[in-house]
């Protein structure tokens, strides 16, 4: 068997965690015959829920589990760590704005930055779920100036899986006959979802979605506002945040980085902005990527619909203003 890799779980004693932990630990992440060690780290509050969840974590009698390290101490929790899932922030809740998200977090992230900074491995890949992810993705890295900056990636993998699946629900097909969906920009109610590039297995035929759908109006009306107000709308039916479907996500996005892309296919993830897509540099974006060997790739030249072209660009501006916020808070 291979030797434990070391993976930190942030906000473990949480609802996405909750979720996250099973798949990481049972497999499903780095692999089924990849050891692993887990290192859960929590506010001090939350300590005694955390001792439950190692319980449980026990009680699984998962075979890949090397050990457990529950803490509240970022100096222990991000010691050597070979993979971070910063999942720990302050919740949104109902009526909050993400700008009220945004100076309670940013500070976690500038702390957490700099945790990896000291303790981490170099080659650590770190993905952030906590929201605002794509900002406190760039905030993490600025802090942790030792470790490359694209190792640091933000979620976006839980709007393109919802973006699927509303897809397969109007072709009525299975999930995974959809490909290559898209999600530009921020995770945030001005994301672009985007099936220019989608294709779906008809007849055991790759199909563009669009030439399936015939629908533009809906692709380019209600699909996208669906996809932008789900988050939304599943706390206004469930009175807590979409902690399950999160918590899948993140498994998927980490196990593609781990793992790699296959053939033909593309993933979308908040990555540093190079500028492609006229999106604007030095912020992190949501690009479709190509994964090889732990490195990510964003992909050129696919065509986009001039009429997303100004979504495009509003998603941008959103993540620019986000970033200056950002930067002041961590200036006090």
């Amino acid at each position: 068997m291979a030797s434990p890799i070391r993976v930190v779980v942030t906000g473990a004693a949480g609802q996405i965690a909750y979720s996250l932990i099973y798949q990481i630990a049972k497999g499903d992440v780095f692999g089924a015959d990849q050891p692993l060690v887990l290192l859960l780290l929590d506010i001090p509050p939350m300590m005694g829920v955390l001792e439950g969840v190692v319980m449980e974590i026990h009680d699984c009698a998962l075979p890949l589990v090397a050990g457990v390290v529950p803490t509240d101490d970022p100096a222990v929790a991000f010691k050597d760590v070979d993979a971070a899932f910063l999942v720990g922030s302050m919740p949104r809740k109902q009526g909050m704005e993400r700008k009220d998200l945004l100076s309670a977090n940013v500070k976690i992230f500038k702390v957490q930055g700099e945790a990896l900074d000291k303790h981490a491995k170099k080659n650590v890949k770190v993905l952030v779920v906590g929201n605002p992810a794509n900002t406190n993705a760039l905030i993490c890295s600025k802090y942790a100036p030792s470790i490359p900056r694209g190792n640091f990636t933000a979620m976006t993998r839980l709007d393109q899986n919802r973006g699927r699946a509303q897809v397969a629900a109007r072709l009525g097909v299975a999930v995974g006959k959809v490909r290559n969906v898209i999600i530009w920009g921020n995770h945030s109610a001005t994301q672009v979802p985007d099936v220019g590039s989608a294709t779906v297995e008809v007849g055991g035929k790759a199909v563009p979605v669009r030439d399936a759908v015939k629908d533009d109006a809906w692709l380019l009306g209600e699909f996208i506002t669906t996809i932008q107000k789900r988050g939304a709308a599943v706390i206004a039916a469930r009175k807590m945040s979409s902690a399950m479907s999160a918590a899948k996500a993140a498994g998927d996005h980490m196990h593609d980085l781990w793992q790699g892309t296959a053939p033909g296919e593309f993933v979308s993830m908040g990555v540093v902005s190079d500028g492609s897509y006229g999106a604007p540099k030095d912020i992190v974006f949501s690009f479709p990527v190509t994964i090889q060997n732990k490195e990510w790739k964003i992909v050129q030249g696919l065509s986009v619909d001039d009429k997303l072209k100004p979504l495009l660009e509003a998603t941008g501006s959103e993540l620019l203003e986000e970033k200056a916020e950002a930067l002041a808070v961590c200036k006090h």
